[in-house]
């Protein structure tokens, strides 16, 4: 009880200060405060909780936790979605671009579960290392068709995450992720069973073709959701997921309450610490996160039994 009243005075503090904090003054403008702050504080909230969740997903997938949606290649096929979108059909609607991008998403992790089939499972670090080259090579595709296009600019709005251009009307296709973890939630059973492995999870009883299915899918839309609306951001899946493992064990369906909690902090906080530490100015949401999301995975690297899984 005591950690839930701490984590929740730890999220109401972020929240308030994230209101508070900005270049205008909302005394001279309390409109500013509706139209603006709250959007982005909810913004930061609902996608940070949607990358933690997705993430606690693609670990149990894959059966390892140093992966995460960023790794697998998810959110650079998707880039190619909304670069084929662009090129082809500028003016589809945010609804139809969503669904291209979730859709190249999905293929994008197909691709990378194929690779992961031909690796070996006694060593934890190759997978996320493969999972960093597949991506790269996926982005340098999308950066070789956005500079023969001159769409590099509409490329870096999407790689770089970031919540300046966050106002009202323009970030409520995110509360779609409140519920994906409704949905979560209720299979929350069948997705621990899923990262036991595909044998024993279908001498379980276990549909196992149609419970990952179900959960690359949620993935991958909640990648498409965050990418279109905020860009792309490294590290949420990996951090959130392994510290709230760590601090209160392995049981998933309690624990994913508190994921998606703990990715909407970290990416909130690193939010505000972007708009604070050169203020007015701001560093980009995904630029602190890579900083900060680098020096816990050197740490998981370091803190052995618990960080390897199946």
């Amino acid at each position: 009880m005591r950690g839930w009243l701490t984590t929740f005075a730890a999220l109401a503090a972020l929240i308030a200060v994230s209101l508070l904090l900005g270049a205008a003054s909302l005394e001279s403008d309390g409109w500013l405060l509706l139209v603006s702050r709250i959007p982005r504080t909810m913004a930061a909230l609902l996608a940070g909780a949607g990358l933690a969740l997705a993430g606690v997903v693609v670990q149990q997938v894959v059966q390892n936790r140093l992966v995460e949606p960023s790794l697998t290649g998810a959110p650079e096929a998707s880039m190619l979605g909304l670069l084929a979108v662009t090129l082809i059909a500028p003016g589809m609607a945010v609804a139809g671009k969503m669904l291209i991008a979730a859709a190249c998403a999905l293929v994008g992790m197909i691709g990378f579960l194929a690779l992961a089939k031909r690796l070996p499972r006694d060593d934890a670090m190759l997978l996320p290392i493969v999972g960093i080259v597949y991506g790269g090579i996926l982005g340098a595709i999308g950066i070789w068709f956005a500079w023969a296009e001159d769409l590099v600019q509409y490329l870096g709005a999407w790689r770089l995450g970031e919540f300046s251009g966050v106002m009202m009307g323009r970030y409520e296709w995110l509360w779609a992720i409140a519920a994906l973890a409704g949905l979560l939630y209720l299979v929350a059973d069948r997705i621990t069973i899923l990262g036991l492995g595909e044998t024993q999870a279908r001498s379980l009883g276990l549909n196992y073709r149609q419970t990952r299915a179900l959960g690359l899918v949620v993935v991958s839309v909640i990648t498409a959701l965050v990418l279109v609306t905020v860009g792309a951001f490294p590290f949420v899946g990996l951090v959130a997921p392994n510290l709230v493992a760590r601090w209160r064990g392995d049981n998933l369906r309690a624990n994913l309450p508190m994921v998606a909690i703990g990715g909407g902090a970290l990416l909130l906080g690193a939010d505000v610490i972007g708009r604070a530490v050169r203020y007015p100015f701001e560093i980009p949401a995904a630029t602190v996160i890579a900083v900060l999301g680098a020096g816990v995975f050197l740490w998981l690297l370091h803190a052995a039994p618990r960080a390897r899984h199946g």
